[in-house]
This record gives C-alpha cells, sequence and structure tokens, in this order.
C-alpha cells in the first residue's frame, strides 16, 4: 500500500474536527460587520455595516514571543491566545482604531486538538474582550519544523478610525499631563529573559508565588495581557485623548516617544504607581539594572495616555469606570523628543537605586 499523507506525519481528519470544533467559538465572536463563520477561502467583513463615514484601515500583526514556551512547559494554554490579541489590538486602538476583526496562524509539528481548541478558545475570548470578529485563520501541521508539543501563534488584526479621529501624535503639546494604565502583569514582552531568570535560579514555577497567596508563580507569570480596547474607545471618540502608547518591549522609556512630536519631552515620576512585586522580584532574581528592567518590561504600566492637563480627572474617571486603575504618572514638557522615567534617587537613564524605594 503507498503512503498517505498521514504516514508523513499530518492528518487531514485531525484537522477537519479542529476546524468543526471551533467553529462555534468563531461565532461567539461576531460583530457588526461579519457573522465570524468559519471555512470560506477567506474572511468577509463589511465596513458598510458599522457605520464608518470616511474611515481609514489600520492594520497590525504580531505574536507572544517566548511567553508561549512557558505556557507549553506547564501545560497552561487557555490565555496565550488573549495575549495574540491584546498585542495587536492594543496596538490599533493607539492609532484611535477600533479593531474590527482578526485572523490568527497556529503552527505545530503534530496537531493535538486539545491543545489547539484551548489556544483558539483563548484567542476567542481575546477577541470579544477586544470587540472584533475572528472570522478566519490558518492551522499548519508541519513535522520536523517543531519539537515535540511545541506550536507558534500569529495573529493578524485590522481596524478602522475616522479620518478626523486619527491620533497621530500631532495634538500632544507641552503641559499635556501622562496618565498611566496599569499593565496587568508582564504582558507578552521579556520572556527570554524571565526564563533565563527562572532557570537560573532553580524556581519552581508550581510553587506558590510570594506576593500572591494561592496562585503559583508560574500562573502568575503567565497572566494575559491587558486589553484595553473598549476602555478607550469611548474616550477617543469624545476627543479626550492626544495620544496612547503601548508599552511593549523597549518598555515607557522607548514607546512613549514614538508617539510625541518633536520638541515635545515625556517626563514621568516613578513614585506616582506602586511598583509590582512581581517586577521586584525579577530584578532581584537576574539582578538585572533599573535602566535595563526599564527598557525590558513595562514595570507596571501597559498603556500611556496624553491627554490635555485640564482633562485627566475626567479620562482616568472614565477608566476607572471600565475596570482599568489609572493615574496621572508625568507631563510633556518642552525639549528634544524622548522619555525620562525619575525615581526618587534619579532617572532610569542613569545607574541609579530606584528599585530600593519601590520594595513591595
Amino acid at each position: 500500500m503507498g503512503l498517505t499523507y498521514k504516514d508523513a506525519g499530518v492528518s487531514i481528519d485531525a484537522g477537519n474536527a479542529l476546524v468543526k470544533a471551533i467553529g462555534p467559538l468563531a461565532r461567539s465572536t461576531a460583530r457588526p460587520g461579519a457573522d465570524a463563520a468559519l471555512g470560506g477561502f477567506g474572511g468577509i467583513f463589511d465596513l458598510k455595516a458599522c457605520g464608518f463615514r470616511d474611515p481609514l484601515l489600520v492594520a497590525a500583526n504580531d505574536g507572544v514571543g517566548t511567553k508561549l514556551k512557558l505556557a507549553i512547559d506547564l501545560n497552561r494554554h487557555d490565555g496565550v491566545g488573549i495575549d495574540l490579541v491584546a498585542m495587536c489590538a492594543n496596538d490599533l486602538i493607539v492609532q484611535g482604531a477600533e479593531p474590527l476583526f482578526f485572523l490568527d496562524y497556529f503552527a505545530t509539528g503534530r496537531l493535538d486538538n486539545d491543545v489547539a481548541e484551548a489556544v483558539v478558545a483563548s484567542i476567542a475570548e481575546g477577541s470579544r474582550q477586544a470587540g472584533c470578529a475572528l472570522i478566519g485563520g490558518e492551522t499548519a501541521e508541519m513535522p520536523g519544523m517543531y519539537g515535540d508539543g511545541d506550536y507558534d501563534l500569529a495573529g493578524f488584526c485590522v481596524g478602522a478610525v475616522e479620518r478626523s479621529d486619527l491620533l497621530d501624535g500631532s495634538r500632544v503639546a507641552p503641559g499635556d499631563a501622562i496618565v498611566g494604565i496599569a499593565s496587568s502583569g508582564v504582558h507578552s514582552n521579556g520572556f527570554s529573559l524571565v526564563r533565563r531568570i527562572a532557570s537560573d535560579r532553580g524556581w519552581n514555577l508550581a510553587a506558590e508565588a510570594p506576593f500572591l497567596p494561592g496562585v503559583s508563580l508560574g500562573k502568575a507569570l503567565l497572566e494575559p495581557t491587558r486589553i484595553y480596547v473598549k476602555a478607550l474607545l469611548p474616550l477617543i471618540r469624545d476627543n479626550l485623548i492626544h495620544g496612547l502608547a503601548h508599552i511593549t518591549g523597549g518598555g515607557l522609556l522607548e514607546n512613549v516617544p514614538r508617539v510625541l512630536p518633536e520638541g515635545c519631552r515625556a517626563e514621568i515620576d516613578a513614585v506616582k504607581w506602586e511598583f509590582p512585586p512581581l517586577f521586584s522580584l525579577l530584578q532581584d532574581g537576574g539582578n538585572i539594572a533599573p535602566e535595563e528592567l526599564a527598557r525590558t518590561f513595562n514595570c507596571g504600566i501597559g498603556m500611556v495616555a496624553i491627554v490635555a492637563s485640564r482633562d485627566s480627572d475626567r479620562v482616568i474617571a472614565g477608566l476607572q469606570q471600565a475596570g482599568e486603575t489609572a493615574q496621572v504618572i508625568g507631563r510633556i514638557e518642552q525639549g528634544q523628543r524622548g522619555c525620562a522615567v525619575n525615581g526618587p534617587a534619579g532617572s532610569w537613564n542613569s545607574a541609579t537605586k530606584w528599585h530600593a524605594s519601590h520594595d513591595a
């Protein structure tokens, strides 16, 4: 008897079973413009059904990075899809765009339908949190490309913004307030360093986190990235936001300047928010210098909003009503475009002991 595709390590039947299983998950993300049904060669979205008058399309794609390796090692797959959506949808909202639809790419050496379904279920949950429809995706079974049990994820999100609502940083001006919105944890950046520290220190990730009773350290590290879309959209449409920065790789120091015009400098005061103990644990575990910490992790601030000083209380109240933790953490000053994060002993840009005054 001749060879079959299954003999080569690819099961068409398993792939078909997975598509059938995840169909209801996709349909649960339906929204105006998309019924989120799967099975076609391409996903369809009706932009007119959303009521846009003069829209610009905004697109983003991203992955989850080596956080996936930690999830695989701990056999915890129920949050990585939220991370995947968050990394794309949060990059759309910073330009004022409402996420409309999402597509995913799941690649593995051998398809484990239980794992794949858990991952797609979390992608659907992330899509619901972002208000976008999961309208398609690709599952690739590629023997020899991945180690046993390994998989990789990529995501693609498209949104739209009225031309008049586009956030391009042009409204940011000296005197504006910088509002910091809390992260849920490490989010999805810096996990190569996280994993190195955990390995070097021999951390038991199944043990209780020293700062979070009843929760394992591994679960605390895998806490999904916060999705800020639904909290920010009303404020954008009320014309209250001058600029937004998603704090990912590069931290505050490198992401905030991306939304500043020439002649504007961000001055951020690190004593304005509580430094999360998870980051203290990582800093101590890796003996990480303050500036390296600030350029690798979000350090407790997952999103920055730049607003007129007179509107800061209203913006914070709106964010808090939406379930976010937010406070003014700095101010836009006139000067060379850049960002300084100042602690009680100096700036994160210098070799100072910022961490020592923020122990939890």
